[in-house]
């Protein structure tokens, strides 16, 4: 008897034995995809793990469907990586096989409906929906369950099928789709009777009344002659200026003949530059220091302020491991920057970049892990999101991980919930590869590692070509509302600032972190405030689509003309988001052009390109955006930053706020005079004399992080102590209450460490569902692993108990 060990792509935290023959047993390796019988009638890609003879014992294994590949398409370190992100982060494997694939591999099945050629019906037995299906199968040998539903125009149509099963009418059939398709490209080349030199002559004589097609093919022998590569039909009828009706015709002829080859989705067609990269100075002191570090130490950490030019050092590092014909993996927190960066390393290394994040359609996804697994040339620099994480690399070198400190290196749904930056490092080990960090705003455990020696550490602290840090501007929100010196959302300060910059040519940016008009309206008569009747939070109000919004599930009702409660038409908006600066701005200066860059401008594949390049060739004037502009974009025009309100972001309800508004605001601030001239930052607050105000003004990082390491060590917080968060959700809100009590009585008196809970959060309902969170911290003593293992035991036990089976609970290590 042989077996397969296989991963499935379903929330599962243990693998799966199949049989199988002994050729297939001989034919298939590890990391190869088979598709696999699971349940009752589904079929599902699995990957496989292992091969062995050792036959399971609780369940008879199933024999496999099909073999999907001919050779492995996942490598073994990989596998090895996935195995200690779901171990680590407390996840099922199948979670992270499902999120690490791209789902244009992972095979969906489709269900068909096919009817029994050899049965005898009797029309008049059957209903009218029965007769309906049956009679559609008469004419098609099969349909799938979604036409069946829009035959019968229900959704519903699963009892109607399970009758006809049962009568032996029809029967189910699953087939599997490879959902990737190759993409074509169509091209034309002359038909072979006309390639000498008697057939040029015939040729004109054929097409000599009808103009177009001669023009066409004259179009043609230019194109041939002056670019001397097959030729598009796309190119032809562009150049020629006709319809593709025309070169259709031609083909019908047989003037032309068309064939076709196979294009890669994202290609690189511009120009390489010849230009040698020179380092500054105090570059390339930082430079020979972080080889220096890797001599000893697998990580180090660059700590440059911003614009200190860390993307150069980053590109010089990168071209001495191409020499050595290692893979690099660059890993950007947020999709913007891919944008901005794609283009600088393409002008040094032209082709060999690819680029791996979710705005990529999954075929273009398929092709960037095809060429890593191959080690294409293609693909020698990957440049991504989180995700990128998980490609076949087989010959990794070294990890970048630019502004390492970004929270949205850490996902928070679905499983897994890794930590890019933590799992890199990893990864990196397991490739033996070096890993180097960058931020000009690091995040405090990674410093605290530094100070520990665990990491290497070299600082940059002078910008490019001693640009000087920009002047930071504080305005004092109280005392300019007590003295009648605001104007909407802008004190007197700000605007002249602004004026200035603009009479200057130079751009503004503008900083608020809060999408939408207004987080709240408020009746004036009775005080009620619209909220989401599936979650506890307020309505944001979005000017442009005049609509309430929940920002938490996406409902949404038309904006209100009176008070829900009382029919009063006194209602007022409170608080600002982007969208109502914008408007702002138009009334303040008519002349200048604005835009915003926010989660509600940016969808679409190419919506940040759009504004950055619009932005970068100076056609927009002063853009206001939310954080998606704190990042590491590169601006060289902007004279000026303003932050709007500095304090919504210091009152968050987390024990890193202050280290997350100290980052926030110095990012912002950054991306002010990047170029010749000392770029100004205003900064309007409430509360002028905060700590972490002044930190910013002075650019005091290390007053920021001795001061949080204080308090860290005071409250048990991290690098010194370990964090599991564990989410309680159901829409009951007393099973709730009882099922995250029972499961805290437990946590606490069987883990010697605290435990805090079971607490609301500030929003305890989403999606109609109650949430309940409690925190386990573990300290630096404890053994991380087995109290991972002592918490597991708990939660089967949790889930054991009859009564609390149907509640959510979602585990979060290292939730920050």
């Amino acid at each position: 008897m042989h077996f397969i060990e296989v991963i499935l792509p379903l929330s599962l935290a243990k693998t799966f034995t199949y049989r199988v023959s002994e050729a297939e047993f001989h034919f298939i390796k590890k990391g190869m995809r088979v598709a696999v019988p699971f349940g009752k009638s589904k079929i599902y890609t699995a990957l496989v793990l292992d091969v062995h003879e050792n036959a399971p014992t609780l369940y008879e294994a199933k024999e496999i469907h099909q073999i999907l590949d001919e050779k492995p398409i996942a490598t073994e370190i990989q596998i090895k990586h996935w195995l200690w992100v779901a171990n680590y982060y407390m996840c099922g494997i199948g979670d992270v096989y499902r999120g690490a694939f791209p789902s244009g591999l992972l095979l969906e099945s489709e269900t068909i409906i096919s009817h029994k050629p050899d049965v005898v019906v009797n029309d008049s037995e059957l209903s009218d929906d029965e007769f309906l299906i049956y009679e559609a199968l008469q004419h098609q040998s099969s349909l799938k369950v979604q036409e069946i539903a829009s035959i019968l125009n229900k959704k519903n149509i699963l009892p109607v099928l399970q009758k006809l099963i049962a009568r032996d009418i029809i029967f189910l059939d699953e087939e599997i789709k490879e959902t990737y398709k190759p993409k074509l490209v169509r091209y034309v080349k002359l038909h072979s009777k006309y390639e000498s030199d008697n057939g040029l002559a015939e040729l004109l004589e054929v097409l000599k009344s009808a103009n177009k097609q001669k023009e066409i093919v004259l179009t043609y022998f230019q194109l041939n002659a002056s670019e001397r590569k097959p030729i598009t039909v796309k190119k032809l009828t562009e150049v020629s200026n006709v319809t593709a009706a025309v070169v259709k015709a031609l083909i019908e002829k047989e003037i032309f003949e068309e064939y076709y080859l196979q294009h890669d989705r994202v290609t690189f067609s511009g120009e390489i530059s010849d230009k040698e990269l020179q380092l500054s100075k105090a570059q390339e002191n930082a430079f020979l220091a972080i080889k220096d570090s890797f001599l000893e130490k697998e990580v180090c950490l660059l700590h440059g302020v911003t614009s200190s030019g860390k993307t150069e050092i980053y590109i010089k590092l990168i071209e001495e491991y191409l020499h050595t014909d290692k893979q690099v993996l660059y890993l950007l927190p947020e999709i913007a920057l891919t944008t901005q960066l794609v283009s600088r390393l393409r002008l040094h290394f032209g082709d060999k970049v690819a680029v791996f994040h979710s705005k990529y359609s999954n075929n273009e996804r398929v092709e960037v892990w095809r060429q890593t697994l191959e080690n294409s040339p293609k693909a020698q620099i990957v440049i991504g999101a989180r995700s990128a994480l998980f490609l076949p690399f087989n010959e990794l070198g070294l990890l970048i991980v630019d502004e390492e400190h970004e929270q949205t290196f850490k996902q928070t749904d679905p499983a897994p919930r890794y930590h890019a930056r933590d799992a890199a490092i990893v990864l990196a080990n397991f490739h033996k590869a070096k890993v180097l960090l960058g931020s000009a705003t690091p995040s405090i455990e990674t410093y605290f590692n530094t100070q520990n020696d665990k990491y290497g550490l070299v600082t940059l602290s002078e910008r490019y070509k001693n640009v000087r840090l920009p002047e930071v501007l504080l305005v004092d929100l109280k005392d300019k509302h007590f003295r009648k010196k605001m104007t909407g959302h802008f004190s007197d300060l700000l605007i002249e600032e602004i004026a200035e910059s603009l009479s200057l040519g130079e751009q503004v940016i503008l900083f608020q972190n809060r999408r939408g008009y207004s987080p709240i309206i408020e009746c004036m008569t009775c005080g009620h405030v619209p909220h989401c009747q599936q979650c506890d939070v307020s309505l944001t109000y979005h000017k442009h689509k005049n609509q309430l919004r929940c920002h938490y599930c996406g409902y949404s009702i038309a904006k209100p003309t009176n008070c829900h409660s009382c029919s009063s038409i006194d209602l007022t908006t409170k608080g600002f988001g982007t969208e109502q600066i914008e408007q702002e701005l138009a009334s303040l200066f008519p002349k200048a052009k604005t835009s915003r860059m926010d989660q509600d401008t940016t969808r679409g594949k190419f919506g940040f390109e759009k504004i950055i390049d619009t932005f970068k060739n100076r056609e927009i004037d002063i853009l206001v955006g939310t954080q998606m502009l704190a990042k590491g974009l590169d601006f060289d025009n902007v004279g000026l930053v303003g932050i709007m309100n500095a304090d919504n972001m210091l009152h968050h309800p987390d024990f890193r706020a202050f280290e997350r508004s100290f980052q926030m605001m110095t990012q912002v601030a950054g991306r002010a005079g990047r170029s010749e001239k000392q770029g100004k930052v205003v900064i309007q607050t409430y509360n002028p004399n905060h700590n972490t105000i002044q930190q910013v003004t002075n650019h005091n990082y290390m007053g920021m992080y001795k001061e949080q390491l204080y308090d860290r060590q005071i409250y048990r917080y991290p690098p010194y102590f370990r964090i599991i968060k564990l989410t309680l959700k159901h829409k009951d809100f007393d099973k709730l209450k009882e099922g995250a009590m029972w499961l805290y009585q437990v946590l606490s008196q069987n883990l010697g460490m605290p435990v805090l809970g079971p607490e609301e959060p500030a929003i305890s309902r989403i999606r109609n569902e109650y949430i309940r969170t409690i925190l386990v911290k573990i300290p630096q003593e404890h053994h991380l692993g087995n109290t991972k293992k002592t918490i597991q035991k708990m939660l089967n036990s949790f889930e054991a108990v009859a009564q609390y089976r149907a509640i959510k609970v979602v585990i979060n290590v290292d939730f920050y």
